[in-house]
């Protein structure tokens, strides 16, 4: 078998070499790359003779897979798979597998780190103390009381909450499927409409298809408080990201979080989520933390030896 590694996946050469070894004794090739191109040139000449291919959040659309005619296996370096043409695959017998659980941790703590920077401006702090600016009158508030209503109770969605209950804060939840498990922290489930309407927070954690696309939109945040928050680190389209963008400029709601857009950073400078401070927005890194990218590698080359 053809093994390629489209792009470096945060891997040293040295462990892609030991990589290399390990599939040469088992009688197959193994190439990888040591950066990232997100061309669909590129992609097709990288993949065009592999029989499995490994790859993270590039978007593979069908006119890079229709060259690749030898493709098999899709080992997807990442917990979605919205940017996989998954009904090429499917008509064509390329089995595509993603690699839940790698980040559970690393996205759970932004989720987190993000509400207590809403709460505490953190960062506009650091910002007015280096031109030389003081507290003022500016007052904080706590995450311990506060109710976090977690949409989508998935890995991520538990381990959000079982964070915050370690702060003191009630939390509150809604999902697709209600689990027994979650309910046994002292979680309440509810219709998203109450979660709505009762949460200090609302922090989103499902995954983006028909049913979730534009979930939070001119309605949802009608129903939110005023003083409420909003923290997106799942995808960009789970929020109308105008309707978002024009409850913040008119102080419908007091703030949000996004680590997810309706794009891939860079951002265009207009675009409306940077038009106001009452935003805090990072360039999709909720995953990408040291200890997450190590337990990735073993997660997605596993696959591979399992397929295999």
């Amino acid at each position: 078998m053809n093994i390629v590694c489209v792009e470096s996946l945060g891997i040293s050469r040295e462990h892609f070499e030991t990589l290399r070894e390990h599939y040469a004794a088992m009688g197959h090739e193994f190439t990888y790359y040591m950066d990232r191109q997100e061309d669909e040139e590129t992609l097709a000449q990288r993949m065009k003779d592999a029989d499995v291919a490994v790859i993270s959040n590039i978007k593979l659309t069908e006119n890079v897979l229709k060259q690749c005619s030898k493709l098999k296996y899709l080992s997807v370096a990442f917990t979605g798979l919205d940017h996989i043409d998954l009904k090429y695959c499917s008509n064509h017998g390329i089995k595509v597998q993603n690699a839940a659980g790698y980040s559970t941790t690393a996205v759970s703590e932004l989720a987190v780190g993000m509400m207590l920077d809403l709460l505490r401006n953190i960062v506009t702090l650091n910002e007015a103390i280096r031109q030389g600016g003081s507290r003022g009158t500016f007052l904080g508030r706590e995450l311990r009381g506060k109710t976090v209503g977690i949409v989508g109770t998935g890995a991520i969605g538990t381990a959000t909450a079982r964070l915050l209950l370690a702060f003191g804060a009630r939390v509150i939840a809604w999902s697709r499927t209600e689990r027994p498990e979650v309910k046994a922290l002292g979680v309440t489930y509810m219709p998203l409409d109450d979660l709505l309407r009762q949460s200090d927070i609302v922090s989103l954690h499902v995954p983006l298809c028909d049913e979730t696309r534009g979930l939070i939109g001119e309605r949802a945040l009608s129903l939110m408080k005023p003083t409420a928050l909003l923290v997106n680190t799942a995808r960009g389209p789970v929020c109308d990201i105008a309707a978002v963008g024009k409850a913040l400029v008119e102080s419908r709601i007091a703030g949000a979080a996004f680590d997810v857009f309706e794009q891939e950073p860079p951002l265009p400078i207009n675009h409306l989520l940077l038009s106001t401070n009452r935003c805090l927005v990072t360039p999709h890194v909720a995953f990408a933390t040291e200890e997450s990218f190590a337990a990735r590698a073993d997660i997605v080359f596993g696959h591979v030896d399992q397929w295999l």
